[in-house]
């Protein structure tokens, strides 16, 4: 069955437009997890635009589901990392100006370097994840950087959903798929996955985890997060 990781972070988003304590992260996770997500993503940026450090320690000591936490692969963040202990980590590319991380990250211009990061944080028994773009290049290189597992970027495909183009961008990411089961690695996928759009990647052949975030705290506007979490496992499983 294909697991849903619910993405918090649009909940930290609203509490620090105020600068304030409510609503509180932790708070939504204890929610998502009471509600049968089977994993919470939290994205520590470097800018701490929404998730701060304490709400990392605070969710990863409370929370019983897994915590993957999705940050830069940069020295400083891979000592918090180390520190922290999630259960996962999930490399990404980070730019300061995007508004969310637009693209996966370039593996094979530097496994070498991400060959030593992820060496270290598997050391201290963490699962680690590079997010990608469904490119075999990438897969191939992600599973010669020690990787556990790829979460395939799935933005492109939610762009064009509904389009001519959706067929192809399907195909790439099943085709990329296929590959990282084939090296042995574990396949996840998200950015960009909502209500509509979702059960294409979730029938993916070996497809394990969906880490979706913007359209489940957007339903949960209207619905709670409970509903709007059951809403989502109702449409994968």
């Amino acid at each position: 069955m294909v697991k849903l990781g619910v993405n918090i972070d649009h909940v930290a988003t609203v509490r620090q437009a105020r600068l304030g304590s409510f609503p509180d992260p932790l708070q939504a996770a204890l929610a998502v997890q009471s509600a049968g997500a089977q994993g919470i993503t939290v994205h520590l940026r470097e800018d701490r635009r929404h998730i701060q450090d304490h709400d990392v320690l605070s969710i990863r000591k409370k929370i019983k589901i897994p915590l993957n936490l999705e940050m830069a692969a940069t020295p400083a963040m891979i000592r918090f990392a180390l520190r922290a202990r999630p259960q996962e980590v999930c490399l990404v590319p980070e730019k300061r100006q995007e508004l969310t991380t637009e693209g996966g990250l370039d593996i094979v211009s530097r496994v070498p370097d991400l060959r030593k990061k992820i060496s270290a944080l598997k050391k201290s028994g963490i699962r680690v994840s590079l997010f990608v773009d469904p490119d075999l290049k990438q897969i191939r290189g992600s599973h010669d950087a020690g990787a556990d597992c790829v979460e395939l970027h799935t933005g492109r495909y939610a762009e064009v959903f509904g389009s001519r183009h959706q067929a192809s961008e399907l195909r790439k990411l099943e085709a990329a798929g296929r590959e990282a089961v084939r090296l042995g690695l574990a396949l996840n996928a998200g950015h960009g996955l909502d209500y509509v759009n979702v059960r294409p990647v979730a029938g993916m052949d070996g497809m394990h985890t969906l880490n979706i975030g913007f359209s489940i705290v957007a339903r949960a506007l209207f619905v709670g997060l409970d509903q709007a979490v059951r809403e989502m496992k109702a449409l994968i499983k």
